[in-house]
């Protein structure tokens, strides 16, 4: 550890998160805890997730790791998503803007998210699984958890998407990339 010396690291908890927080807490609490080494409380005067090192964190690396754990949990990963954060060292999570893509107001904006999702989920989860990321897609708000290069391939079908392409140009395009990832490997 950095010459002894406690860090500290604070995560804002927004209003809509405060329940699933509750909800969830032990199974956040634990891997940060127990496998990481990191003192972990709430704070709920401040409305903080307050993280602090301890003598025993082995590397002080840790604390960033809870810190973006728990801030991908706040953007609305599921817990078993975010864990990954804490595990492997190349995931990231990337947000944007749907104005960032293209200025959109009304039903324009409804009709954009509505091509994000897919019915029932449907477009969402095929650039998931076939990106190996997790979306978010929270009011105009967009969260990618996911490896650098995958981030790249969800975040262009999402801006076609966005732009107005069908949903079934996206798919066949996301084939032939997936399928030239998988000559590459």
């Amino acid at each position: 550890m950095s010459d002894g010396r406690v860090q500290f690291r604070k995560v804002s908890v927004p209003p809509h998160r405060y329940s699933p927080l509750k909800k969830y807490w032990m199974d956040i609490y634990t891997p940060v805890y127990e496998q990481m080494k990191v003192d972990i409380r709430m704070n709920l005067k401040a409305r903080k997730v307050e993280l602090k090192t301890r003598p025993e964190t082995p590397d002080i690396s840790n604390l960033q790791k809870c810190a973006d754990f728990v801030q991908a949990f706040m953007l609305g990963f599921d817990v078993p998503d975010a864990i990954a954060l804490l595990r492997l060292d190349e995931l990231y999570v990337e947000s944007f803007e749907i104005k960032d893509v293209k200025t959109l107001r009304g039903e324009h904006l409804s009709r954009a998210i509505g091509r994000l999702s897919g019915k029932g989920g449907k477009t969402k989860f095929a650039i998931e699984n076939a990106t190996k990321t997790r979306i978010v897609i929270a009011d105009t708000k967009i969260h990618i958890l996911g490896s650098f290069a995958n981030i790249k391939i969800a975040r262009d079908s999402l801006c076609s998407l966005i732009l107005g392409s069908p949903a079934g140009k996206v798919y066949s395009k996301l084939r032939q990339v997936t399928a030239r990832l998988a000559e590459r490997f």
